[in-house]
């Protein structure tokens, strides 16, 4: 079985034999950032703080994911939020032409309703039921039950970026870059962003996520924490979470370009499964 996922995932590998990314790209009227390995994430990121016209993003054609698609016949592929984004929608309309000229393929294709670390979770409850030898309906039937059981939380401290894409107010963007203040949020249960609070300083945005993981109910298992260059912040963040939660298994991975796009530095983002 192969497991596919778009660039958002912050993957650039897996440990499993069969697993490709399919990337996302990031555009100015100016220049264009193909969300790949080639791609110098903290060049595109020092281009985009002085850039004050229109930026976007673009998901992957169909011919791409197609590509991906090709010598396999069983695959999971899974995509950042449809509510943000047409990687799913492309995904999708890949994954019916390929089954038509490809008898007997299945694929799955799953909104992660998300991005970044939670389809980082999901990506691996795929490979551990491949790995405990579960067939294809069976997987697709628990990953799609696990999707329900995942939260994803947010500090930010810059959303230029967002602003410039027209996912955020211009004022509340501005307003971000004085004074230290960060903002926090969620990922809704529609798979759009929510900024649900604020707080002076990483400390104080770190309280807040740590908060935030208690209401959502953090089985105390499994947490994916990316960042935007922000490696002592994460680890920071990870060592709060496991003086309240001291058995949780925490990984801390950078973002590639789609994430550290709307991220920005000092951007931190903390997945985890739900009881």
């Amino acid at each position: 079985m192969r497991i596919i996922a778009d660039s958002s995932c912050d993957l650039y590998s897996l440990d499993y034999k069969d697993f490709k990314t399919v990337p996302l790209t990031i555009y100015t009227d100016e220049r264009s950032f193909l969300d790949d390995e080639k791609l110098n994430v903290s060049e595109m990121l020092d281009y985009l703080a002085r850039y004050n016209d229109r930026s976007y993003t673009s998901c992957p054609s169909i011919d791409a994911w197609l590509s991906a698609f090709e010598g396999a016949d069983q695959i999971f592929a899974v995509t950042v939020t449809s509510a943000l984004s047409g990687s799913y929608n492309s995904c999708l309309s890949a994954a019916k032409m390929y089954m038509d000229e490809h008898k007997g393929t299945k694929i799955s294709v799953i909104d992660s309703l998300s991005t970044g670390g939670e389809e980082i979770l999901i990506i691996e409850k795929i490979k551990e039921l491949i790995e405990q030898g579960c067939d294809f309906e069976s997987i697709d039937t628990q990953v799609r039950a696990y999707t329900k059981t995942t939260r994803l939380f947010f500090s930010f401290f810059s959303v230029h970026n967002l602003a410039q894409n027209g996912r955020v107010n211009k004022i509340v963007a501005a307003s971000l870059n004085v004074l230290n203040i960060g903002v926090t949020g969620t990922a809704t249960s529609e798979g759009k962003i929510a900024v649900t609070g604020k707080g002076r300083g990483e400390k104080k945005c770190q309280r807040i996520l740590l908060e935030e993981m208690e209401k959502a109910h953090f089985n105390g298992k499994k947490a994916i924490i990316t960042h935007t260059e922000n490696e002592a912040g994460a680890n920071a963040l990870k060592q709060l979470v496991l003086q309240n939660y001291p058995d949780a298994d925490i990984k801390i991975i950078p973002t590639r370009g789609l994430c550290s796009y709307y991220m920005e530095r000092k951007g931190v983002v903390i997945c985890l499964e739900t009881e």
